[in-house]
């Protein structure tokens, strides 16, 4: 009995270990945010493993479901759409109740792909501490999550939605800071059209248009 927490690719299908294929292929059930693009990555490796989804909006049943099985003595393996489960995802929780239920559970990591990590270790930027703050709120708390990151003195990394990047990017300014710190923002990491822009806010900010607002972003700011 184990569930074990697999990092799978967060664009480019190719960079998933062999550990996390050997985790996916042994496991009884796979866990999935969501199936269809889970299916996509287990038939690039032809994993032939039933798929179960479990993501933001799954109800107590179904994670009384999932603690059904563990009990039972199956191996699941769960995983996000993209990356590292329980990084600002909602696999934090169902660990976190699955111990609840059985304290003894054994929660084995399989690490690999982050975007977060992937952005600082191409920033530049010293690295030896920084602050994580995933998604910024979209209505309330929003002016204070980027108040608070004028505020931080370590570098600091989040992530943005093509909808949102330009806003965010309108929230930093105002804030004198910010303004004169280096920045680094990653388009679509990995994948086909990967981009990355670096320079001050004013320098970036041209640099991005409705033209080229694809994906998913992730921020890094230097540290002051």
């Amino acid at each position: 009995m184990a569930l074990y927490v697999v990092a799978t690719p967060i664009g480019n299908l190719e960079d998933i270990t062999i550990r996390a294929i050997n985790a996916l292929s042994n496991s009884d059930l796979i866990l999935a945010e969501d199936t269809r693009v889970t299916k996509i990555l287990l038939d690039r490796y032809n994993i032939k493993k039933e798929i179960l989804s479990y993501h933001q909006h799954s109800g107590f049943k179904k994670i009384d479901r999932i603690i059904e099985l563990l009990v039972q003595g199956k191996n699941l393996a769960l995983v996000t759409d993209a990356g590292t489960p329980a990084i600002n995802d909602p696999g934090s929780y169902l660990v976190n109740e699955a111990l609840k239920a059985i304290p003894d559970l054994k929660i084995v990591p399989i690490p690999g792909p982050n975007a977060a990590i992937a952005a600082l270790s191409i920033s530049g930027f010293p690295t030896e501490e920084f602050v994580f703050l995933g998604f910024p709120p979209h209505k309330k708390g929003r002016q204070t999550f980027f108040k608070n990151i004028s505020e931080i003195k370590s570098a600091v990394v989040f992530y943005e939605s093509k909808h949102r990047i330009l806003k965010a990017l309108e929230n930093l300014e105002k804030f004198s800071e910010i303004g004169t710190r280096q920045i680094m923002i990653a388009r679509e990491l990995t994948k086909q059209f990967e981009t990355i822009y670096r320079g001050t806010l004013a320098e970036i900010k041209p640099r991005l248009t409705d033209k080229n607002l694809l994906g998913e972003f992730v921020v890094v700011i230097d540290r002051t």
